[in-house]
């Protein structure tokens, strides 16, 4: 948690991670993200866009992913409420998991909370077996620590088993 001085309030910080890997990837991830500011908060960063090979279920094409640096007043759970309707209004269809989709936004921080419930987990539980999470992280974030593991994104991302692509685009 930061304090915001310009309203006197505490602003929680969460890093996202957005992708998608149907349709135009380039337009989903960019209306996502405006969405994002409008619902939840403020972008304070973000990573490059990368293209990552398909993780869980990979005979499928391959996916755009990013990271954000998000301040926002919401609670995590409402923050899960707005990012799911933000995935719905775009079209996000959840029918085979690990499968195709047109968007996709994930909690992976959110401040140094740690969580457990049916509907959200935080840190998010698979971040450090996938490198298409972890190599935009550690762009915008390289240093914040993992509250469970007690490790930067850095040394997780070093010490990642996932082999898959992941290529930062031009």
């Amino acid at each position: 948690m930061i304090f915001d001085a310009f309203d006197n309030r505490i602003m929680n910080v969460a890093y996202l991670l957005t992708g998608g890997n149907l349709g135009d990837r380039l337009h989903y991830l960019s209306s996502a993200k405006e969405a994002i500011k409008k619902e939840c908060g403020d972008i304070i960063k973000e990573s490059a866009i990368y293209e990552t090979e398909a993780w869980g279920l990979e005979d499928q094409q391959p996916f755009y992913n990013q990271a954000l640096l998000l301040h926002t007043k919401l609670e995590a759970k409402e923050l899960l409420d707005h990012l799911l309707q933000i995935e719905a209004t775009l079209g996000r269809k959840r029918d085979i998991k690990y499968g195709p989709r047109i968007i996709d936004i994930d909690i992976i921080f959110f401040n140094d909370d740690i969580i457990r419930s049916n509907e959200l987990s935080v840190p998010h539980p698979q971040m450090h077996y996938r490198r298409f999470v972890l190599l935009p992280l550690n762009e915008i974030a390289s240093l914040k620590v993992h509250p469970e593991f007690h490790k930067s994104v850095a040394q997780l991302l070093n010490e990642c088993p996932d082999q898959l692509s992941v290529v930062k685009l031009q």
